[in-house]
């Protein structure tokens, strides 16, 4: 089976290919790496503490300890299972300890950004634990999952870590036993309960279950899950999953749901290929599903190509989660499903549709959850060291992937039940859906409705609170691209170095180069860990990668944005072995896949741009649902944008909460337009302001309305886009005149008077991104020896609609370079 967790047979292969740490920063009058943040720490005091890493993989010897002590360090701490310490070194100190062969790299103590604590912040998670009001609907006490069973269907839990301890919240920690061939006869399933610690050679299943109700005890709360008050049931089947051990999991949680009051079974691991729903892995989440029980799947690891959805997680009773960003996009490797495809069948009586979309996205990149020391959370030990605090490495790890982000969205599925436990599956599922946070530039076959919004959520299962009116997945949209495409199948024979190669072209016009290849290793059940590449007729390569956490997924995908016309050539490359080892790791087969390409061959609905200035940018902007035309099929790019249609395409194209708890509710606009100005002017409106304590990307109107006929000048749209951004604290601070780049030299804006004094920062913000020019005029006097350039910026102007469509269409650039 192909899964997306870890398994033992490649755990060899993966920390035999682990990088040296910080190698990079090694250098020639050195033995050890060291940050080059260190060496900024003594410009400005004489001591500054430290990270000591030493060689070894136990804690740190006696002889490194004795070094600290014979270089004068007399303020240190060492880990007791790491080779690491930390101290208070001067300058000298640590240019001694980079010479000794006992170190391998010295790094600044620095504070940091702990991305678990990231991933509450962002989907209101925190906000929604602070929240007064919430606590007074729960009786005085923050909603946090209390009393509801949730089981953790992976490789094990430990329950010796104290942020899920067995007999606490951790209730009950099973060990299933579906082992076929130790079988004698026609005998019932048995399981092995009360075992404290069913985890002990993957770790994956361990940091699942912190993700979604760890207590953070070990961090003083900073790592906890998202329901830190859940009833966690572990079942597991160790580090090799198969179809009976997925399937044992489900069993079990119907077997024992009044015991535990199981409402929820998170499942991060999959497989590949078509949605059947009769497979026994759809039976058994349909009968949980029929029994009260919230279902959540794992999207799968096999993006960014179409059809890599994970066929379990397809079943239109479950929960389908695709792994973000802490930033709002989508990770390159969350599986996608296939645009249109789906269909109906009939079930137990009743017809149901499905979609190959997954339902949501949630937080999956560099997620800090519980370790349990073990060789998959072995496997981020160079990340944790330089990125978590030496007190923590111990009992916390890294890990990205889908199977980090759907254990987050169980844990906001049991905050769902905690505010109303009469919510059902599909209850929850619609919840979820409708509260989103809409995604530019994605598709629903990419990330179903959007974002997860745990606070919106969380409102709507307290107060009944209707949202989903804003949503992009279920507009109907005036304006929209057509595209045509092109697929061709290919075959390329892999030894122990690289493939033969493949020769394809790739025509004028073409928008987007799609490659997918099935890697299935020996006799199809292996998996073979191969890179597929692309080479542009510039040479310009283009790989898949290959992801070593989850080197057992068969796709590899390659997808090139606007790619070069001419001759391609597709190869498929194997890791390298060792040093001592040079034979390739991957396994010789012959690699099938396709190749396909996809060109814009119109545009309907906007039927009064061409020729216009601005053409290419509404074009770009209605291609990735920034913005729409007007049902009439003309766009009136030279009309003016009213307050009304920028709140809309905000919401549309700029990644705007939905908020309708804390914002006012105006009573000089639509019920159509109400949604829409009230997530624009609700605090925390923009996603990336991720404590959500920002003002709205909208201000109100002078007198207090929202005055939706109202024009928008430049100022106020570079308010509304640098505010998206989640620049407010940047452009708040900023001071001085407002300056803009031209050639070499800053110019002051002549005109900056006429800014208002709150807006300036935006305004500057909004000219060094490129959001939004500056008007430039160059004089030169009859005896002047050189030009004089002038800039203005005409804050009073107001936008046109073609004006807009160009600012935003660069909001978007910035909103994914940043």
């Amino acid at each position: 089976m192909k899964k997306f967790l870890s398994v033992l047979s490649i755990v060899f292969l993966v920390l035999s290919l682990l990088p040296a740490a910080a190698a990079a920063n090694t250098t020639a009058d050195s033995l050890a790496a060291v940050d080059e943040k260190v060496w900024s720490a003594f410009e400005s005091a004489d001591a500054a503490q430290v990270v000591i890493t030493f060689k070894g993989d136990a804690k740190p010897t006696a002889s490194q300890l004795d070094l600290l002590e014979t270089l004068g360090i007399d303020s240190a701490i060492a880990m007791e299972s790491l080779p690491i310490a930390g101290a208070i070194a001067t300058k000298a100190q640590v240019e001694k300890l980079a010479q000794s062969e006992e170190v391998l790299s010295v790094f600044l103590n620095e504070k940091l950004e702990y991305y678990n604590a990231d991933a509450t912040k962002i989907t209101g998670v925190d906000k929604a634990q602070t929240d007064r009001s919430f606590q007074e609907l729960n009786g005085g006490f923050p909603v946090s999952g209390e009393g509801i069973g949730v089981v953790v269907n992976d490789s094990g839990v430990d329950g010796t870590h104290k942020d899920h301890e067995f007999g606490r919240n951790l209730v009950q920690n099973v060990l299933g036993q579906t082992n076929l061939q130790n079988i004698v006869g026609i005998v019932p399933v048995s399981y092995t309960e009360g075992v404290i610690n069913t985890d002990t050679n993957s770790g994956h299943g361990t940091h699942v279950a912190g993700t979604v109700g760890g207590t953070g005890v070990m961090s003083d709360g900073l790592y906890a899950g998202a329901a830190p008050g859940a009833d966690l049931i572990g079942y597991g089947s160790g580090a090799a999953l198969f179809v009976l051990d997925g399937i044992g999991g489900f069993d079990y949680a119907l077997t024992h749901q009044s015991e535990y009051n199981i409402r929820i079974i998170t499942n991060s691991w999959g497989s590949s290929g078509d949605f059947d729903p009769l497979h026994p892995i759809n039976i058994a989440s349909k009968k949980a599903y029929d029994h009260g029980i919230t279902v959540l799947f794992a999207a799968g690891n096999s993006g960014p190509g179409e059809n890599t959805h994970n066929p379990y997680a397809k079943a239109p009773w479950v929960i389908s989660v695709g792994a973000g960003v802490k930033d709002g996009t989508l990770v390159d490797f969350s599986s996608r499903g296939t645009k249109g495809v789906g269909g109906t069948f009939e079930l137990d009586g009743q017809t149901w549709t499905w979609k190959d979309e997954p339902t949501i996205v949630a937080p999956g990149v560099d997620i800090v959850s519980t370790r349990v020391i073990a060789p998959v959370s072995s496997l981020a030990a160079e990340q944790d060291i330089n990125t978590l605090d030496p007190a923590h490495v111990p009992y916390y790890t890294i890990m990205s992937g889908t199977s980090m982000a759907t254990p987050h969205a169980a844990g906001v599925a049991a905050l769902l039940l905690d505010a109303e436990p009469t919510l059902s599956p599909d209850d929850i599922k619609e919840i979820f859906t409708d509260t989103a946070t809409n995604m530019p530039g994605y598709e629903t076959w990419e990330v179903g409705a959007g974002y997860l919004n745990a606070y919106a959520a969380i409102d709507a299962a307290f107060n009944g609170t209707e949202y989903g009116a804003t949503l992009n997945s279920t507009k109907d949209f005036n304006a929209s691209v057509q595209s045509e495409s092109n697929t061709e199948n290919f075959a390329v024979d892999y030894t122990f170095s690289v493939s033969t190669q493949h020769a394809f072209t790739v025509e004028e016009g073409t928008s987007v180069l799609t490659a997918k290849a099935d890697a299935a290793g020996l006799i199809g059940q292996t998996g073979n860990p191969v890179n597929l590449v692309l080479i542009a007729p510039d040479g310009t390569e283009y790989s898949s990668g290959i992801s070593l956490l989850f080197a057992t997924t068969y796709e590899r995908t390659v997808v090139v944005n606007g790619p070069q016309p001419g001759e391609w050539k597709l190869e498929v490359r194997g890791l390298h072995g060792t040093e001592e080892n040079p034979v390739g790791l991957a396994v010789p087969e012959t690699v099938q896949g396709t190749i396909k390409t996809t060109r814009i061959s119109g545009l309907t609905g906007a039927d009064d741009i061409a020729g216009h200035e601005a053409e290419e940018a509404i074009a770009f902007g209605i291609q990735n649902r920034l913005f729409d035309s007007y049902e009439n099929g003309k766009f009136q790019p030279d009309s003016k944008l009213n307050r009304a249609e920028l709140a809309t395409y905000l919401v549309m194209g700029a990644e705007v909460r939905q908020n309708l708890s804390e914002a006012p509710a105006f009573g000089d606009v639509s019920a159509e337009l109400l949604p829409f100005a009230q997530a624009v002017t609700a605090q925390g409106a923009a996603f990336r302001d991720y404590d959500q304590f920002d003002a709205g990307v909208m201000t109100l109107a002078s007198n207090g309305t929202f005055n939706p006929k109202g024009h928008v000048t430049k100022a106020e749209l570079a308010y509304s886009l640098v505010q998206a951004l989640g620049l407010e604290d940047e452009a708040q601070a900023f001071t001085g005149d407002v300056t803009v780049q031209y050639g070499d030299t800053r110019v002051a804006i002549t005109d900056q008077g006429e800014i208002p004094a709150h807006l300036k920062g935006y305004v500057q913000y909004a000219l060094d991104l490129n959001i939004l020019n500056a008007q430039f005029a160059v004089e030169q006097g009859t005896y002047d020896l050189e030009p004089t350039v002038t800039a203005t910026f005409s804050p009073d102007e107001q936008v046109t609609r073609g004006d807009f469509a160009v600012a935003f269409s660069r909001y978007y650039e910035v909103f994914f370079a940043q």
